[in-house]
């Protein structure tokens, strides 16, 4: 990849994405907190809904505290515990895989749902419908790259993954670096998680930042019906 589009993408664009989830999120919440939920749509097709729903958030659960920890620990830690490359590989591509199948199978329950249920689809939003297209994308690319990594279980690609990671967090210029010359599917990957991440304050994964003992001292009440509903109430 040309050196200056890989440091845009990958050296850039981070932090503009991780600015806009930060300041957006906060700003959502302070100008428009009763938003600050998910839409309902629970009564409609409702098995589909729970089965869908659970298999999607454990599975996503594991995927995202596995690329925390994989991602965001400063190598020299797992070296300091012996943790060899090759376990920590395996561990991402056999456990991080098992948890990206049961997340993909939740997804697409979830979006054959919303798409294909005409009254589901017609309550729908643009944006709620185009992030859960871009989570199942997202989810594909990465058990798309499992193939790749199987080729790779020295661990080499890993550190360089994580190299990168450890480079923004610690404002190093050069990180992008690290991903040059990288399988253009994990480049792929990167970019439209880092994308998700500046969508995020505008949609309904807002609600992923709420614990929910919040709400036993959040004043008010949740605006259920519209205005014009209740102007007729």
């Amino acid at each position: 990849m040309d050196t200056f589009l890989n440091h845009l993408l990958f050296g850039i664009y981070p932090y503009i994405a991780l600015s806009v989830l930060a300041i957006g999120s906060i700003m959502r919440f302070d100008r428009e907190p009763y938003s600050w939920r998910t839409g309902s749509s629970q009564l409609l097709r409702r098995k589909q809904l729970m089965i869908g729903s659970v298999l999607f958030h454990v599975g996503v659960l594991f995927v995202l505290f596995g690329h925390i920890v994989g991602l965001l620990v400063p190598i020299w830690v797992f070296d300091s515990f012996y943790v060899r490359h090759e376990w920590k590989q395996a561990l991402a591509v056999f456990g991080g895989g098992t948890a990206g199948v049961i997340s993909f199978i939740g997804a697409s329950m979830l979006l054959h749902r919303r798409l294909f249920d005409a009254r589901i689809r017609k309550h729908s939003t643009f944006a709620d419908t185009g992030i859960l297209v871009l989570l199942w994308l997202q989810l594909a690319l990465g058990l798309a790259t499992v193939p790749i990594s199987l080729g790779h279980m020295n661990g080499e690609q890993m550190v360089r993954f994580m190299s990168w990671a450890n480079g923004i967090f610690t404002f190093n210029p050069t990180a992008s670096l690290f991903l040059d010359g990288s399988h253009w599917i994990f480049r792929v990957h990167i970019f439209l998680g880092l994308t998700i991440f500046l969508l995020f304050p505008f949609t309904r994964l807002v609600h992923m930042l709420s614990a929910p003992v919040r709400y036993l001292w959040r004043g008010g009440y949740q605006i259920v019906r519209s205005r014009r509903n209740l102007s007729h109430g």
